[in-house]
């Protein structure tokens, strides 16, 4: 093993146990994916507790799942993540995703339960970091619906809500990705607490949002589309 993968390793731990501290996941759920390679991808394993994984328990797939590591005493008996085919479709889409987060955010996951559009500019850093987050219908998790859901807006967003299930975070890096899981559950929390003195939210101004999108393009992170998707909020 060279030291970044033994680094990678590390930061997949220290990102599981991130998620479980702040309550973004509980028990086994949850799971974290992180590019070594063109062909290879490090997988937290089904079944175990995202806070309380070893490094050596992490596993390494193929894009077409399969397992090609050399099995160790912590993990023989250990297979990769029951959501590895989303994990996997969002690395067979873009060459330029190097890690991928799927977690439970509770206020997140709320706002879909009762058909709240993400797609829209409330929030300076969810326009920035998230831009215009989809919602994929309901799909049932572990499955290859589940893939099938996010495997066209995978192409054009980075954040994507799961319909009364999860969020879906890929980046340019594995702790970015986690950044944006953070992000994404503090700006719910704001949304849902203002939703409970009205149902009327401001809405970023014009010429402001135009600001905005002039850091997402500085920081890189404009997506194909963002252009016509967020046309209809530049109208005076």
């Amino acid at each position: 093993m060279n030291s970044s993968e033994e680094n990678l390793r590390d930061l997949v731990c220290r990102v599981g146990r991130l998620m479980v501290q702040k309550g973004f996941v509980d028990g086994a759920g949850g799971n974290i994916s992180a590019r070594l390679d063109r062909d290879r991808v490090l997988l937290s394993p089904s079944g175990l507790s995202l806070g309380y994984l070893e490094p050596q328990q992490l596993l390494i797939v193929n894009l077409d799942g399969e397992r090609i590591d050399e099995a160790r005493d912590a993990n023989s008996g250990l297979r990769p993540t029951s959501e590895s085919p989303m994990h996997l479709e969002c690395y067979r889409q873009r060459d330029d995703v190097q890690g991928v987060v799927h977690a439970h955010p509770p206020t997140a996951i709320a706002l879909t339960l009762v058909g709240y559009d993400f797609q829209q500019c409330i929030i300076p850093e969810a326009v920035v970091l998230l831009g215009l987050m989809p919602t994929a219908p309901y799909s049932t998790p572990s499955s290859v619906e589940n893939r099938d859901a996010v495997s066209e807006l995978i192409r054009e967003h980075d954040a994507i809500m799961l319909s009364n299930h999860g969020s879906l975070t890929a980046a340019k890096s594995l702790w970015e990705a986690y950044l944006m899981l953070e992000c994404l559950e503090h700006c719910a929390t704001i949304l849902h607490k203002a939703l409970q003195i009205s149902d009327t939210l401001r809405p970023i101004p014009p010429d402001q949002i135009r600001k905005l999108l002039g850091y997402r393009e500085q920081f890189g992170l404009l997506r194909p589309g963002d252009s016509n998707r967020f046309s209809k909020f530049l109208k005076s």
